[in-house]
């Protein structure tokens, strides 16, 4: 959100809060209708301040327009959300991040040891990759050696079928499977 928006923002939930707490009052009672109702007439009423409530009310009007309306997600989030776009002179090539992950998990599966594996992936504007990848592994299964061989196979795998560089592969076991579960 840009600085202005979020100036906007909060000067707008302020007046929101503002106006929500005088009704209440009014509501239970607790302050005089009259009284209220002569403030406002003198704020609307006054020369300089009618013109900086107008002022307000005219941005309010505009910022609410705009907020039903238009789409403050920039295009370049849009793609940043779905993968990463590479261009060159013959054209351009969108890979999504289910493609990554697809990759990830079937570089994960053909380790012996891997039972089952979930993937994350993690794009940033410089289109870095950031891998995470939960585990289920075997009981046979030396888990720190799994961990750097996989790390090493995914940074491998990735660069070599999408050209990106994999900046971090972070591994969680979540579970080592027993045989017996397994084998069911």
């Amino acid at each position: 959100m840009k600085i202005l928006e979020k100036i906007t923002l909060i000067i707008y939930s302020n007046i929101m809060l503002i106006v929500s707490i005088i009704l209440s009052l009014l509501v239970f009672g607790w302050l005089d209708i009259e009284l209220v109702g002569n403030i406002v007439t003198k704020i609307i009423i006054g020369e300089t301040s009618g013109k900086i409530i107008l002022g307000l009310s005219v941005a309010f009007i505009l910022l609410s327009i705009k907020c039903i309306f238009f789409d403050t997600t920039s295009r370049e989030q849009i793609k940043e959300r779905q993968g990463v776009l590479l261009e060159n002179e013959s054209g351009k090539l969108m890979i999504s991040k289910e493609t990554i992950e697809n990759l990830v998990n079937s570089v994960a599966l053909n380790f012996q040891s891997a039972e089952d594996v979930t993937t994350r992936v993690v794009l940033d504007k410089d289109n870095n990759v950031k891998v995470f990848v939960n585990l289920i592994v075997n009981e046979e299964a030396i888990i720190k050696d799994l961990s750097a061989n996989l790390q090493a196979k995914i940074k491998e795998k990735v660069k070599a079928a999408t050209d990106l560089e994999v900046k971090e592969v972070n591994i969680t076991v979540k579970r080592v499977a027993s045989t017996q579960q397994t084998t069911n």
